[in-house]
C-alpha cells in the first residue's frame, strides 16, 4: 500500500490493514479501487474545509461503504448501505473501538447515498459522501485539484469504461433485492440495468393504502 497519495497519508494501523485485507478479498477490483479513491478525495476535502476527523475511521468507512453489494449480502432483505454499515460495525467491534466511534462509522456507511442530507451531518459522514460524490459525479473539483486527482488515479486507476462498469457492479449487487431500492438513488440503477424492474411509486403507496380516506 502506498504511504502517501496526493499528500494524504494512507493509514497503516492494525485496524486499517485488517480493513484493507477484508474488503480487498470481498469486493471486485472496480469497487475496491473506487473505495480507496473515495478515502483520499474525502481526506483532501476534509483538509480543505479544515474539518476535524479521524483518518483511520474515515479510511474504514470509505473501504466498507460498498461492501453490502458483495456476494454474501445478495439475498439480504436490507438496503445494501445498511448491510455495509452492519458489517463495519461488527468489524470495528472486534477491535474494541469506542461505541460512539462505531456508531459514527455506521452512519457514514449507511447514509453515503443520502445525498442532500449527509452533507449536514458530522464530518465522518459528510466526508465519506463527499468522497463518493467526487469519484462518481465529478463534484468538488474546486476542492480537489487536477494534480491531486491525477495522483490518486495513478495509484488506483478508474480503468476503461469505469462509468458503465461501476453502474453494472451496483446493479449486480442489488438485482436480487429490488424492493430495497425504494426511495433511494438505487432505483435509478435497476431501472437502467434490469428490463424487468418496476419502480415502486411513493404516491401509489399512499393512494393504494388500506386507509379508506
Amino acid at each position: 500500500m502506498p504511504h502517501v497519495v496526493a499528500g494524504v497519508p494512507i493509514p497503516d494501523s492494525a485496524i486499517a490493514r485488517a480493513a484493507d485485507a477484508t474488503v480487498h478479498a470481498s469486493e471486485p477490483e472496480i469497487l475496491y479501487r473506487h473505495s480507496m479513491r473515495v478515502f483520499v478525495f474525502a481526506s483532501i476535502i476534509g483538509r480543505r474545509r479544515a474539518l476535524a476527523f479521524d483518518a483511520e475511521l474515515l479510511f474504514v468507512a470509505a473501504l466498507f461503504h460498498d461492501v453490502g453489494l458483495c456476494v454474501p449480502y445478495r439475498r439480504s432483505p436490507n438496503r445494501f448501505e445498511v448491510d455495509g454499515a452492519n458489517a463495519v460495525q461488527a468489524f470495528l467491534a472486534t477491535f474494541g473501538v469506542p461505541p460512539d466511534d462505531v456508531a459514527e462509522v455506521w452512519r457514514a456507511v449507511a447514509l453515503h447515498t443520502a445525498f442532500g442530507i449527509n452533507a449536514f451531518m458530522a464530518p465522518l459522514t459528510a466526508l465519506t459522501a463527499a468522497g463518493v460524490e467526487t469519484d462518481l459525479f465529478g463534484q468538488h473539483f474546486d476542492e480537489v485539484s487536477r494534480a491531486e486527482r491525477d495522483a490518486v488515479l495513478r495509484e488506483w486507476p478508474r480503468g476503461a469504461r469505469f462509468k458503465e462498469g461501476v453502474i453494472d457492479a451496483f446493479a449486480e449487487g442489488m438485482g436480487y433485492r429490488p424492493a430495497t431500492t425504494f426511495g433511494s438513488v438505487n432505483a435509478d440503477v435497476l431501472e437502467r440495468c434490469d428490463p424487468n424492474y418496476r419502480r415502486i411509486n411513493f404516491c401509489g403507496l399512499i393512494l393504494g393504502s388500506n386507509w379508506k380516506e
